[in-house]
């Protein structure tokens, strides 16, 4: 999921699974949340025609098999409740976030002579990766991949191409800041120093974008030597590069305040809505989300979203898929936060020995795993809060621990596509562009045969 912007967001997806006692909760109440994983995973896949034009309504019937039955063994206030605390305090954030960062980014067109040769996507997805820690990983996503699927629109082969923007821009290049990604931001809202984080993930996140970029490089050449002579206009010399829509900038820039100011500034004041507590600083937030969004759409000529061939279907299909995500979510986050009490126990306490001491490969490892199919920022609270929840212990003796968890939350939400929110909007964008992007399992063939083993480098070098 999920971008610096949305770790906000994790505190009250953690908020809504206390609110459940986990403990009284069985397995069984994850399954419709797991239908609706395994349609995104297969649904293109088995049935492409029936899910493309029936997605949202596939998504809606799973989300009541949940509901329902909920209702009907806790009652209608509760089931209000887990509703309320879902749309209210979760969806409507995330997907005004999302809106605002996608309608900004879509309103900035980088135009000139952009050939996808090796050296250029490489370049391009260095600046990537770079930008994810200074604006976000679903602010740079949304600034960048347009311009790359632009300079490769003439390639035969792309989808290495996507599969590494996802790795680099939408999740590792975010792990050098507190800005960056969701559950970072998270741990500074909970006492992490922003220096801690900076100091710590220095080292992992320049290694694994290293060797990353190296990586794409010789594939890309690969695949490129591949393509052969295709593209007629690679002799004519290069035209200037030009950037239109630049006011967004300011915009993007303005989404970023907004969202820190949010996490900083206490108010004081609230409502209640459904039982669900509301703060001012959230209602600000999310009007000038919205107000934002405005601007960038009255802003913006048409010929610059049309150069960018913008259009609102790949937000539109976040929208419906994630509505149902955040809903049945909310059983399996409340048995994870329940502990040894709850079903996912045995997982827990393989993270410490005998004598009660992390075993932080396990961490890392543990945190990773669920962070690639469940919200990276709320998984990182529910491990930072095993660990010890302390942020000055975790900092100094506990550092080993907080490394592996961040590291796990941040670096292996690339695993899947809704292991992090830009990984979905990608694959959304790059289809809308014609990118023939690969399954649900496809891609996370790619994420283990390429991450896989930067994982394990990673697990030896930092936690064995």
């Amino acid at each position: 999921m999920r971008l610096f912007f949305v770790a906000l967001l994790s505190l009250s997806s953690v908020a809504n699974a206390s609110a459940l006692d986990g403990s009284y909760l069985n397995l069984s109440w994850g399954i419709p949340f797991a239908m609706i994983l395994l349609f995104i995973a297969l649904g293109g896949v088995l049935i492409p025609k029936l899910w493309h034009h029936h997605y949202g309504k596939i998504t809606l019937a799973w989300t009541l098999l949940f509901l329902v039955p909920f209702s009907i063994f806790f009652g209608g206030e509760t089931t209000l409740h887990v509703v309320a605390h879902a749309l209210i305090e979760e969806y409507i954030p995330f997907i005004l976030l999302l809106l605002a960062l996608y309608t900004v980014s879509g309103g900035i067109l980088i135009w000139g002579t952009l050939n996808g040769t090796p050296a250029t996507n490489t370049k391009l997805l260095a600046i990537g990766t770079l930008l994810s820690s200074l604006m976000g990983t679903t602010g740079a996503a949304m600034l960048m991949i347009r311009p790359l699927l632009r300079a490769n629109g003439y390639r035969k082969h792309r989808v290495h191409t996507v599969v590494f923007f996802i790795f680099l821009v939408a999740n590792i290049g975010g792990g050098l800041t507190p800005l960056g990604d969701p559950p970072l931001f998270l741990g500074f809202l909970k006492g992490v120093t922003f220096g801690w984080t900076v100091k710590h993930m220095l080292v992992p996140v320049l290694l694994s974008s290293v060797i990353l970029l190296i990586a794409f490089y010789f594939i890309d050449n690969h695949f490129y030597r591949q393509d052969g002579e295709i593209l007629p206009h690679e002799k004519e010399p290069p035209a200037k590069i030009k950037i239109f829509g630049k006011g967004n900038f300011l915009l993007l820039i303005g989404i970023v305040g907004t969202v820190l100011l949010s996490g900083i500034w206490r108010s004081g004041a609230s409502f209640t809505i459904l039982g669900t507590t509301v703060t001012l600083e959230a209602v600000t937030r999310d009007c000038l989300l919205i107000v934002i969004t405005l601007i960038s759409l009255w802003l913006t000529p048409n010929p610059v979203r049309a150069g960018n061939e913008f259009n609102f279907e790949p937000i539109i299909e976040v929208a419906k898929l994630f509505a149902g995500i955040f809903i049945t979510i909310a059983p399996v986050l409340a048995m994870l936060q329940a502990g040894e009490q709850g079903p996912f126990k045995f997982l827990l306490t393989m993270a410490h020995n005998n004598n009660n001491e992390p075993i932080n490969a396990i961490y890392f490892w543990l945190t990773g795993i669920l962070s690639s199919f469940l919200d990276n920022a709320p998984t990182y609270l529910v491990f930072f809060n095993m660990a010890s929840g302390n942020a000055d212990y975790l900092m100094s003796t506990g550092a080993s621990t907080l490394m592996a968890i961040s590291m796990g939350a941040v670096f292996m939400g690339a695993m899947t596509y809704i292991g992090n929110a830009p990984n979905f909007m990608v694959r959304s964008i790059a289809k809308a562009q014609r990118v023939e992007m690969p399954s649900f399992f496809g891609y996370v063939l790619w994420s283990v045969a390429i991450l896989g083993p930067l994982f394990l480098l990673h697990t030896l070098i930092f936690f064995w």
